[in-house]
């Protein structure tokens, strides 16, 4: 008895099943970055920043000042959580707080020089891992990744 090997069938999945696939492979491309540890992490040197500090860091640099209410409201989460992740980052130097210019009961939060430079390399380590992986892409898979690419980002803003 022989075997006959069909060849692929191009997938025409259904709306449902375009979304599990997306979802699945975009959440393990997400896990698989987020392991990425910057050079001397666990050898005695200070701990990485989490996913949520690095996002609270990140919408700080992009957006400008904010009061922890604000970047609360941003980033989604309860404003008791952002004050810890606030304290966190601003005692190891990455954030500063400054009065707030027209209400004394507020204050501002900024990204300080460090800050930035940390979301820096963080950046450069993320995309210098994603560009080797996609050097082993052929340039058709590459082309459809550059068409896709504006696409997922319209869907992560809506």
């Amino acid at each position: 008895m022989t075997m006959t090997t069909q060849p692929p069938r191009e997938r025409a999945p259904s709306v449902p099943g375009l979304a599990e696939e997306l979802r699945i492979s975009i959440a393990r491309l997400s896990r698989r970055l987020r392991t990425l540890r910057p050079p001397g992490a666990g050898d005695g040197a200070l701990s990485p920043l989490s996913v949520t500090q690095l996002a609270a860091l990140a919408a700080l640099e992009r957006h400008g000042s904010m009061t922890p209410r604000e970047l609360a409201d941003h980033e989604k989460v309860q404003p008791p959580s952002m004050t810890r992740v606030i304290a966190h980052l601003e005692e190891r130097g990455l954030v500063a707080r400054r009065p707030h210019p027209t209400d004394g009961r507020q204050v501002v939060l900024t990204a300080t020089d460090e800050g930035v430079a940390i979301l820096a390399d963080e950046r450069r380590r993320k995309e210098a891992w994603l560009a080797m992986r996609l050097g082993e892409l052929t340039e058709a898979e590459r082309e459809v990744l550059r068409q896709a690419a504006p696409i997922i980002d319209r869907l992560s803003r809506s």
